[in-house]
């Protein structure tokens, strides 16, 4: 019923939304925003999305029924946004009809700048603040969005302002400072110790340890992954919480590795009295993806030859049993991460180098991009001799 109005036998019935949305509108093409799509929940009672589809789809829009008008109406020349957190949550019919635009998280750049033009000054003004009276520096700004929170947009970034702005009252009030001035060292003070680390990039070469680029709901993050073998009998084990398509990538790295040995120059003798374990550091944490099947590839060689890799490079993409690397998404982001860990040099798939203009200029500017083919190209890189 609001979606197609009431019958008019009912006491207080009234049009649909939709009907007294054009009402309010005036016009014959007005632009509808409908949030939270994916929240439609069916019952007993009735399936909204039925409805939804007469009001979405193109095909039967121009003879929308509304029971309050008993008459059809054309709602063809209207444009419709829907908005939605999950994709999967919206049924089937419906998701079908659509044009979906995904949009991922804000980068911390993005973020950065949304904080400076728009944020402090939001916060400063709601609280009756002398905008000369709070300065907050660029560096204190930054780490807010690195150590103090961990979100995809700026809620939570936009609450911490609200706290160092009534902070900054207090002091001026209470202490009588005549300006506050918010530093990197001095934010501890107003929202206490960072709550969030960022992976930093390993100090110098390792055996058996490669770093690759991760893509979280949160934005990118680089992803350690360890290798170690020892005496056995050719069993592979995998821990740090690994979901079942990243296992899938261990087995399948491993067996390419397996597959070629004669080519790395390892016995196939190492791996029948081997066990091999890889790990993936902060077990507490899900972690899934195609991704770091290259990372994990990589590490194995590494281990298995007592080769070190080279710290400084960061890694990303799907590997094949016959040793190609096949395309990622989030490359955007992976790059920003492997830019604020202090990596130099980022392997892509080959395939990704049309993503590459996705990423900001100062990103690409101090980052290294090497496109691969295969993990041929990968070990090229990546291994020191």
């Amino acid at each position: 019923s609001e979606i197609r109005g009431h019958r008019r036998t009912y006491l207080g019935a009234l049009p649909g939304r939709i009907l007294q949305g054009m009402r309010k509108a005036k016009v014959v093409n007005p632009l509808f925003l409908l949030d939270e799509i994916d929240k439609l929940g069916s019952d007993y009672k009735g399936d909204p999305s039925a409805a939804m589809l007469e009001v979405l789809d193109p095909a039967e829009n121009k003879r929308f029924s509304d029971h309050y008008l008993e008459d059809q109406y054309d709602l063809s020349k209207v444009l419709f946004i829907t908005t939605a957190n999950y994709l999967y949550n919206i049924p089937a019919p419906l998701r079908d009809r659509m044009e979906i635009i995904e949009l991922s998280s804000y980068t911390e750049i993005e973020k950065f700048h949304i904080a400076r033009k728009h944020l402090i000054d939001k916060q400063v003004e709601s609280h009756g603040l002398d905008k000369n009276k709070l300065e907050i520096d660029d560096d204190a700004v930054m780490t807010m969005i690195r150590a103090y929170t961990k979100e995809a947009g700026v809620r939570q970034l936009d609450r911490l302002f609200g706290t160092i702005t009534r902070k900054a009252i207090k002091k001026i009030l209470r202490d009588k400072d005549k300006s506050v001035h918010v530093t990197k060292d001095t934010l501890k003070d107003y929202l206490g110790k960072p709550k969030y680390t960022n992976h930093e990039a390993e100090k110098e070469p390792q055996v058996g340890t490669a770093t690759g680029l991760a893509y979280t709901q949160f934005g990118g993050d680089t992803l350690s992954v360890e290798v170690a073998y020892y005496k056995g009998s050719g069993k592979l084990s995998l821990t740090g919480q690994l979901g079942d398509v990243m296992k899938e990538s261990a087995q399948a790295a491993l067996s390419y590795v397996r597959a070629n040995n004669d080519q790395f120059d390892i016995k196939k003798q190492l791996f029948d009295d081997s066990n091999v374990h890889i790990h993936v550091p902060e077990g507490a944490v899900p972690k899934d993806g195609p991704s770091a099947g290259v990372t994990i590839a990589v590490a194995l060689v590494s281990a298995l030859t007592k080769r070190k890799i080279d710290n400084t490079v960061g890694m990303t993409g799907e590997i094949t049993l016959r040793g190609r690397v096949l395309p990622i998404g989030g490359l955007k982001e992976k790059a920003i991460a492997a830019h604020r860990s202090g990596l130099k040099t980022i392997l892509i798939p080959k395939e990704n180098e049309r993503d590459i203009e996705d990423i900001p200029e100062e990103v690409r500017k101090s980052l290294k991009i090497i496109s691969v083919e295969t993990i041929e190209d990968v070990l090229k890189h990546t291994l020191l001799d």
